[in-house]
Order: structure tokens, then sequence, then C-alpha cells
């Protein structure tokens, strides 16, 4: 089987073309993307080759979606830079990159029966895009169709369209597995996004105040969660705040019983809002910056379904927040847990870029 493309600089265009190639029953993966690809990417990409191993088939897929965007959104600025995108993907690990034309994705002109993505499509991004996520799953189905992968791979950084994703597959009965890949990161912690590019000097300043208000949540969540198993853990810190509490002053800890009393306390009215709190006070802060940052939503939901989690939640949560800044729209997420600790430290962090934005 050769899974290597013809030519680095050729493209595979239609969908008879690339059944032609990568046959021999080893693993298939796709790498979905509407290109101008940078590093996370190439992550998703390289995870793909790592998982199917030397004899497998990664496709990676540039296709600027039409569907995908509503009036008034960035289609015809969207970057289109397919020499690049060859390129970084070859190097990257693809065995092939099917850059099909608007006719060889939809032959009949605009799909007249779409996948509809339901109430989880319509919350956070599905209010601020409507019609979005309609779009991401019809393109998303039919390129799953065009590409017959064992599996496919999606950036945690659009934590809404991987969820939609996997729910798709799992209520369709698609035959592949869909794995998401942690978000990749510049150093200054933007999530890597080709959205970026837009940003000036002065506005991507502002725009760190996405990723530092997901780190102080989680900060804040990790504290909460240690101090409660630390007071958890002391003879007679059982039952209310104040045993728990009293349970460190008779250990000469005075300040660690008032944190673990608020903490407590805290508990007992719930943990999310104090989570949501912390994320929030980072982005209001920069919406007093120059130039400021436009909040379109900070939501703490339940991954299953996007609903925002009780105070008292317990278990996995995402923490999701879309923002403009200048005449670009930037969205990150960190997945976060709730009331479970691994050596007394809250599991908690990031995760991933999506693959089409």
């Amino acid at each position: 089987m050769n899974t290597t493309p013809a030519t680095p600089l050729a493209p595979v265009r239609t969908a008879r073309e690339l059944h032609a190639l990568g046959s021999g029953g080893a693993p298939r993966a796709v790498v979905m993307t509407m290109g101008a690809l940078h590093e996370g990417h190439a992550t998703l990409i390289r995870a793909a080759r790592e998982r199917v191993g030397e004899r497998g088939f990664v496709v990676v897929t540039v296709f600027v979606n039409p569907l995908q965007f509503g009036a008034g959104e960035d289609l015809d600025r969207y970057p289109r830079t397919l020499d690049a995108d060859l390129a970084l993907a070859v190097e990257a690990g693809a065995s092939a990159v099917f850059a099909p034309t608007v006719d060889e994705v939809y032959p009949g002109g605009e799909p007249q029966v779409r996948i509809t993505a339901g109430p989880m499509g319509e919350r956070l991004e599905g209010a601020s895009r409507p019609g979005h996520f309609d779009g991401m799953l019809t393109v998303v189905a039919k390129l799953l169709h065009l590409t017959t992968p064992d599996l496919a791979f999606f950036g945690q950084k659009d934590a809404q369209q991987l969820a939609l994703i996997r729910r798709m597959v799992r209520d369709l009965n698609f035959p592949v597995e869909i794995v998401g890949v942690a978000t990749v990161r510049e150093t200054d912690g933007l999530a890597l996004s080709s959205r970026n590019r837009y940003l000036s000097a002065e506005e991507r300043r502002t725009a760190l105040a996405l990723s530092r208000a997901l780190f102080a949540a989680g900060d804040r969540l990790a504290a909460q969660e240690a101090l409660r198993a630390r007071a958890a853990s002391l003879p007679g810190a059982h039952g209310r705040a104040e045993n728990r509490a009293e349970a460190l002053s008779r250990l000469g800890e005075a300040r660690a019983a008032a944190d673990a009393h608020a903490v407590a306390q805290a508990a007992e009215r719930g943990g999310a809002e104090a989570v949501r709190a912390a994320a929030r006070s980072v982005l209001d802060e920069a919406a007093g910056a120059e130039p400021p940052l436009t909040l379109d939503y900070l939501a703490l939901v339940d991954p299953a379904d996007f609903t925002e989690v009780a105070d008292d939640h317990d278990g996995e949560a995402i923490l999701a927040v879309a923002a403009r800044v200048g005449a670009t729209r930037l969205i990150d997420n960190v997945p976060l847990l709730f009331g479970t600790t691994l050596s007394g430290t809250p599991v908690s962090g990031t995760t991933s870029l999506g693959a089409a934005k």
C-alpha cells in the first residue's frame, strides 16, 4: 500500500481519486479542516499518524464549507492557503490532502436534506451563529462518507462541535471512532486559530484575557478541591463546614481553617459559581481595556448536552468563552472536573483545537 501522495503539491480533488489510494486494509484516519493550517492542525495530523502507524493512511481534508457561514460572516474573508497547507500536512504525516470543490461535495447544489443539530446545537455557539452546527454536521457527515475513515480526529478547542459530532456518530450509527485532541496554545496562552492572524498587536494583548480567564477558573477550582480534600482528611472533619474548620484550628492552622471554612461554605452553596466568578473577573477587566473585549458568553456546561451545570455539580464540565476583540470573534474552553481528586489534586486542564477553525 502506498501511503505517500503522488506529489506534495498535488491535492486530491475527487472522492474517486481518493478511494484509489490507501487500499489494503490498513487503518484509515481523517483530519477535517477548512485550510489555513497551523501547528494546531499539525498536532491533529501527528496524532492521527501515531494512532494508525506507518502503514496507516491519513487523509487531511481542506474544504471551506459554505453551509457553516451565516449572513455577514467571513466566508469570503476566510484565508485560502492551499500550497502552504499541502506542505504542512505532508510534513506532519498526511498521506493525502483531499481538497474537493464545492461541486464535488454538493453535486446537486445546496443540499435540501441536512443533518440537524437539535437542541444542543442551538446553545452557545449555535445561539450566536444560527444554522452553523447544522451546516457543520452536514459537511462532516458528507466527508465521513467521502473519505471512509476508521478514525476521525477533531480538536477540543471547538468543544461544542466535537460533542455534536460524537452525538451524531452515536445517534446515526456511523462506523467511525471520534478522537478528541487537546487544545494547542501559543507561548502566551492564546489558543491557536487561523483567525488569530486578524488581530493587531494591541488586540492580541486584549484577547489573551480569554485564556487567562479560563486558567484563573481552573486555579480556583484546584484550590477549592484541594482545600476540600485536606479538610475532609483531618480527624473530626466530617459533617458541616464548622466541623472541618474546627479540625484545622485544633492543629493550629488558623489561616487554613478560614480558607477551609470559606470553601466548605461555598460547597454547600455550590462550587460552580465561584469558578464562573474567577473567570468573569478577568473578562470584566478586559472589557475596560483598549481595545476592549466584548463578551459573547461565558458558560460552565455539562459536556453531554451543553446545558449550564448546577451550583452543586459533581463530575465533568466545560468552561467555554466567546468574545470579540475588534472585528475578530474568538472562542476558547477548558475542561474541568468537580469533586474528584487524584492524590489530593483535582483533575482539570485544557484540551484542543477545532478542526475547521
